[in-house]
C-alpha cells in the first residue's frame, strides 16, 4: 500500500512515517499543511492517507470531505488529540475509515494498518472511552428533540422565569406551559424532581465555562 501523511508537528509526522516504512509500505509525501497534503492526495492517489485533525490552511475533516467529494479510493486515517464527540460524529458522517487519538496512536496504528489491508473500517476500542459528550453537541442533541414552542419555553425557563412569568411572555395558559415543561423532560430524559429543567440548564452553562 502506499501512504501520504499530514501531520503539522514534526515529530508526530516522522514518527508515523518510520512506523508505516517499518512494515514495509511507501511513503509517497509527508505534508505540514493541509494545502500542500490536498496537492499530493490529488496528483499522487494514495491508497491510505493518514491525516491530523488540526493543520494550517485546510483542516483534517476538510480535506477528507474533499476525497469523498472527489471520490477518490483513499482510506482515510484521522489521527488526532480532539475527543469531543461532535467532531467523531462528524467523521463519522464523512465515512472516514478510522479515528485514531494520538495518545494511543504507537498502540494502534500498526493494527489499525493492518485491518484495513483488507476491511474498509478500523472501530478503536479506546475511542469508546474516552469521546467527550462536548457541551455544544451536548446542547445541539437535547435541542434537536424539542419542538418550536418547547424551545422557547426552555430559554426561558434558563433565564429563570416562573411559570407564570412565562405564560404571560408566551400568550399561553400556565397548564400549557407546565404541559410543555413535563415533555421537554421526558424528551431530555431529565429526573421529574424539582427545578430539574434548570439544573440542567446550569449544568450546560457550567460546562461551557469550562471550555
Amino acid at each position: 500500500m502506499h501512504f501520504i501523511i499530514a501531520d503539522d508537528h514534526p515529530l508526530s509526522l516522522l514518527g508515523t512515517q518510520v512506523l508505516v516504512e517499518s512494515m514495509g509500505y511507501v511513503v509517497l509525501e509527508t505534508c505540514k499543511n493541509g494545502q500542500s497534503a490536498w496537492n499530493a492526495i490529488s496528483r499522487l492517489k494514495p491508497d491510505v492517507v493518514i491525516l491530523d485533525i488540526s493543520m494550517p490552511e485546510i483542516s483534517g475533516l476538510e480535506l477528507s470531505e474533499k476525497i469523498r467529494l472527489h471520490q477518490l479510493e483513499t482510506k482515510i486515517i484521522l489521527l488526532t488529540s480532539h475527543k469531543e464527540l461532535s467532531i467523531f460524529k462528524k467523521a463519522e458522517e464523512l465515512n472516514i475509515n478510522a479515528y485514531l487519538l494520538k495518545e494511543y496512536a504507537l498502540e494502534e496504528l500498526r493494527q489499525c494498518i493492518t485491518h484495513l489491508k483488507t476491511h474498509d473500517k478500523y472501530i478503536s476500542q479506546r475511542i469508546k472511552n474516552d469521546l467527550e459528550k462536548d457541551v455544544n453537541f451536548q446542547k445541539d442533541e437535547a435541542m434537536n428533540q424539542l419542538s418550536f414552542s418547547e424551545k422557547k419555553v426552555f430559554e426561558l425557563i434558563t433565564q429563570q422565569k416562573t411559570t407564570k412569568e412565562i405564560a404571560e411572555l408566551l400568550f399561553l395558559s400556565e397548564k400549557t406551559i407546565e404541559t410543555h415543561r413535563a415533555s421537554i423532560i421526558r424528551k431530555l430524559g431529565l429526573k421529574s424532581e424539582r427545578n430539574a429543567l434548570l439544573k440542567f440548564a446550569a449544568q450546560l452553562q457550567s460546562n461551557q465555562a469550562k471550555i
